[in-house]
């Protein structure tokens, strides 16, 4: 549940056998930053792990803050241009949110949208907060921007649909 990449970061590259091909690639697509990428890996088997294993808000809450951690390690040794700077940002703002840290987690998802904008998950997620928190006017107007970045987004597409079918349902409800 991790990127195939992960496997040739720093910590497991040795117990490959004839990984060095693979090494050298990723290091030719992400740069100089790949050395640090096992954080960014180690963020989403944290993140892995308060999802789908720990049975308490207690360990899930650490499990999600221990991400933010690994995330933020890449985030700090990363150049400007970083390839993965986008999802790194978004995956931090959304488990910020989940953490009920929704502020935060809303400039780490503009951040990766100032970064890229034509990166339609971070709109989504911003989105799907919006709604959460009731605020579908906004979420409407966040997927109706994404949608000129990435109008072939279809997970943009099913949101507004879902939202629209919503406004429909409030207006004609007795």
């Amino acid at each position: 549940m991790v990127p195939r990449y992960c496997m040739y970061t720093q910590p497991y590259r040795a117990r490959i056998p004839g990984s060095s091909g693979e090494v050298n690639r990723w290091y030719s697509v992400m740069g100089p930053t790949f050395h640090a990428m096992h954080h960014y890996c180690w963020g989403l088997m944290n993140t892995n792990r308060a999802l789908f294993l720990v049975k308490t808000r207690t360990a899930r809450v650490f499990y999600l803050n221990a991400s933010i951690s690994e995330f933020d390690y890449v985030i700090q040794r990363a150049k400007p241009d970083f390839v993965m700077l986008p999802e790194i940002h978004m995956k931090k703002g959304e488990n910020l949110i989940r953490l009920g840290r929704g502020p935060q987690g809303i400039q780490e998802l503009e951040r990766a949208i100032e970064l890229k904008p034509d990166y339609w998950p971070p709109y989504a997620v911003m989105s799907d907060y919006y709604k959460a928190a009731g605020d579908i006017k906004k979420a409407r107007e966040v997927l109706e921007k994404a949608l000129s970045y990435s109008p072939d987004a279809k997970g943009l597409k099913t949101r507004l649909e879902k939202l629209e079918k919503a406004k429909v349902k409030r207006k004609t409800a007795p």
